[in-house]
């Protein structure tokens, strides 16, 4: 079943983050890896480090459309999410993917995108949903234990360029997956030397170093 939303990176702060990133402002998701590509057992790794489970991984495709890597995150408890970005007008595509199925029971009843808190409206479209709700729309696709959707601004996607994309997510080669996480972090303090404390050269020999606050004969 769906989740409360937790995504990492709010879609009201994307254009703030892209503009604010220079050289760095989306990287697109290409097929040909730059260098090999690490083992199976890293990539999971990788993606559990996010709080992301490794089977609800996705990308997608969509012409004029990149991936913005700095949006790559988790969704829900261990669900994924994941932004596509247009240049040409800043047009957003939000791709979702978490446990659960839809159906002509439950799909009113999951807040579309990010959730708006109005009404949503559900059509049957072949194997998905088309789903609308407060100036957004979305298609839904429901896969073997889990639901990939993708959500944007009605103004800014029309229902064609969706659907597609929709259709188009899959889970990704070891190549675009180890493009799409980030690297782990390995890097810890060192643990203490046989259990004492490290040694700091700048504190003083006596005293824990704090002020001299004594007051002197005319405080």
């Amino acid at each position: 079943m769906f989740r409360t939303a937790r995504v990492l990176l709010p879609l009201a702060l994307l254009p703030l983050l892209l503009t604010a990133c220079g050289t760095e402002k989306v990287v697109a998701a290409g097929r040909e890896p730059l260098m090999p590509a690490p083992d199976p057992a890293e990539l999971h790794a990788r993606a559990e480090a996010l709080g992301i489970a490794p089977g609800l991984v996705h990308v997608t495709e969509s012409p004029g459309f990149m991936l913005a890597r700095q949006s790559v995150g988790v969704y829900g408890d261990d669900g994924f999410s994941a932004v596509y970005w247009s240049r040409k007008n800043s047009a957003q595509l939000l791709l979702l993917v978490d446990h659960g199925t839809m159906n002509a029971q439950n799909c009113p009843e999951h807040p579309l995108g990010q959730g708006t808190g109005t009404s949503v409206g559900c059509e049957r479209d072949g194997d998905t949903w088309y789903r609308t709700s407060a100036g957004q729309h979305e298609y839904a696709v429901p896969e073997d234990g889990h639901v990939v959707r993708i959500s944007a601004a009605t103004a800014a996607v029309d229902r064609d360029v969706l659907r597609a994309a929709a259709l188009a997510a899959h889970r990704p080669t070891d190549a675009e997956l180890a493009f799409l996480l980030p690297p782990r972090h390995h890097d810890k303090p060192p643990p203490p030397h046989d259990g004492m404390p490290i040694q700091r050269g700048d504190l003083p020999p006596a005293g824990d170093g704090a002020p001299n606050n004594e007051v002197g004969t005319s405080g």
